[in-house]
């Protein structure tokens, strides 16, 4: 299954290829500006037009033939330069007008439209981006809104300035010497013909080569993210030569996208040149019969030129707009892929909770078509306890932890919290209520400060260090070289993953949730710093709902319960001397637990 397709499958809805009516509708709040640009471009074409009336009226009437030669009609031959020279004065003056309107309305829909998609990337459900790379997220929201911009803004206005200047000379040269413009007629058209075969096939082979750079930007992206596993594993040259077959098919997509378009302006330079030559013999047999005047065949090579001259733009427009269709379907697509994880009609928000949770018969598959990961569990946490949850990796452990805070929804069986469905609930309201702290928890760019203010927005600097100190972790984040103002870096990358854990902390602290979910909180940080945070914890979980998930037994054996799950099943319950009692599946982990840090 290639990339696209799998978005397709995604999205549940095949690519849209007509767009006319989407493209309309992104348009419509710049309608009223586009209509200005479009009565700009006709100025500017009419200008266009009246040159050549100059130009003419110099050749037949600025110089007269008289007995001691040729005289100059200065006055006519000023007026003339006058009236050409303010017909470019205006192309110039409202060609800057017009480009600035374009310009303007081009940043308002594209970056409207960034707005949109990103929202709306951000609400989409966790499968999605199990299944997709973050590349080719990057590039739809980037490369391809960019490819938009000469089909929404620029495209319309060049494309009807286009035709009224073939239309208009058309009528002019109709006017002025009909056979002549019966002579150039046979190439409209041809010229037509030749557009629709070459924009069905352009838009064919540009949606072909920029799938291949999707393709390249989502490896690069990845590339960039897992550079030390690249590293450390050795893989830079494999990895290399991976790159440069993506490279290789990217090079050759294009070229094949050339090779379709490059035949269409040799095309129209046929045309051009063989109107140019009925212009030359229909015209040359006009003035030698005395139907046309000198000036009036200057005047018929101006419209010529004008006539024939938007072939070679046509090809270039058709060849921005099929590179803007293939990305506009693309972006279409992602805004198409509805959240699979959606809030009921009604969806109620708990204004507060006692942080009573139940599983009950719960089933679950990240693969509907697969084995479930979670098989008919049933398990109640009891308000305010502390809940520890064991088992091998890869048993479901993480993957209650994903149900409860519904990154996805349960296949079968239900999850309550207080007696309430959680899919019965709205997601903020629930996320709100349940905290969550990842093994690998993710910091944004910025301060330590600003990270902890996601949890607490109106929060000032002091409470946030107060919330530090509360909890115990001040001595570590206050050795950092700019104290709480230290920037931390994409990822957190300029902190320890201890330090990054702290943060974390203070963060879930600062939300102050009814239920605090520890999803191997502990797992990779030194004894040192995970007594601290231990200390940090019973402070943290006093007084709500705690699970615990944990490899490091130890640090999970003053749990009020503990439940061991195993192949997705609640095979025990109960305290920890209990369950060593029992000399069942946790007295095994224990064990094993035991002679590995013995080691």
């Amino acid at each position: 299954m290639s990339d696209l397709q799998m978005e397709e499958e995604l999205a549940k809805v095949r690519l849209d290829r007509r767009m006319l009516g989407r493209m309309v509708e992104l348009m419509r709040p710049i309608i009223g500006g586009i209509l200005v640009v479009v009565l700009i471009e006709a100025v500017l074409v009419s200008s266009i037009f009246v040159r050549p009336w100059f130009i003419r009226e110099v050749v037949d009437n600025g110089f007269i033939s008289g007995p001691t030669g040729w005289d100059v009609d200065r006055a006519l031959v000023a007026w003339m330069t006058a009236g050409l020279g303010l017909t470019w004065l205006v192309r110039f003056g409202l060609a800057g007008v017009s480009e600035y309107l374009r310009g303007s309305m081009a940043n308002r829909v594209l970056n409207d439209l960034r707005v949109r998609v990103f929202a709306h990337v951000q609400h989409l459900s966790a499968r999605y981006f199990d299944r997709t790379k973050t590349g080719r997220i990057v590039s739809r929201v980037d490369r391809d809104v960019d490819n938009l911009q000469p089909l929404l803004v620029h495209g319309p206005p060049e494309l009807l300035s286009t035709l009224m200047r073939t239309v208009g000379a058309g009528i002019l040269l109709w006017l002025m010497d009909p056979p002549l413009f019966f002579a150039l007629l046979p190439a409209v058209p041809l010229l037509f013909g030749a557009i629709l075969l070459f924009q069905k096939a352009g838009t064919r082979l540009s949606a072909d080569t920029n799938e291949k750079k999707s393709r390249v930007t989502a490896h690069l992206v990845e590339s960039v993210n897992g550079v030390r596993v690249l590293q450390q594993t050795v893989q830079e040259k494999p990895n290399q030569r991976r790159y440069d077959q993506m490279l290789t098919d990217l090079d050759r997509s294009a070229i094949r996208a050339s090779f379709g378009w490059g035949w269409f302006p040799p095309f129209t330079m046929v045309l051009f040149t063989t109107g140019l030559g009925a212009l030359v013999l229909v015209g040359g047999h006009g003035v030698a019969s005395g139907e046309l005047t000198f000036g009036q065949l200057t005047q018929c090579v101006f419209y010529v030129f004008l006539f024939l001259g938007p072939l070679q733009e046509l090809g270039d427009l058709f060849e921005k707009f099929a590179t803007g269709a293939a990305s506009a379907q693309r972006v279409f697509l992602l805004l198409d892929t509805r959240a699979e994880v959606v809030d009921r009609p009604g969806a109620q928000i708990l204004a507060t909770t006692r942080g009573e949770i139940a599983f009950e018969g719960v089933r679950f598959a990240y693969d509907p078509t697969g084995p479930p990961v979670i098989h008919d569990l049933d398990l109640q946490i009891r308000a305010g306890e502390r809940l520890a949850i064991v088992g091998s990796t890869g048993h479901g452990k993480s993957t209650l932890v994903q149900l409860l805070t519904r990154f996805y929804d349960v296949q079968g069986g239900r999850i309550t919290l207080d007696g309430h469905d959680v899919r019965d609930l709205a997601q903020e309201g629930l996320r709100r209520h349940v905290g969550v702290v990842l093994q690998d928890n993710v910091l944004f760019s910025g301060s330590v400060l600003d990270n902890l203010r996601l949890a607490a927005p109106d929060a000032d600097d002091q409470r946030l260090i107060a919330a530090a100190r509360e909890l115990g972790v001040d001595e570590v984040l206050e050795r950092l070289p700019h104290r709480y103002a230290t920037e931390v870096g994409a990822g957190g990358s300029h902190l320890s993953h201890g330090q990054r854990q702290l943060v974390c902390l203070v963060r879930a602290y600062l939300a102050d949730p009814a239920v605090l979910v520890l999803d191997e909180a502990t797992s990779a940080v030194d004894i040192h710093t995970e007594r601290r945070i231990q200390r940090a914890l019973r402070r943290l979980c006093d007084g709500r709902t705690a699970i615990i998930i944990a490899h490091r037994l130890a640090t999970i054996r003053d749990a009020d319960r503990i439940a061991v799950i195993k192949h997705g099943r609640l095979v025990e319950t109960g305290s920890h001397d209990e369950l060593m009692a029992a000399r069942g599946s946790y007295a095994e982990l224990y064990a094993a637990y035991e002679r590995g840090e013995q080691r």
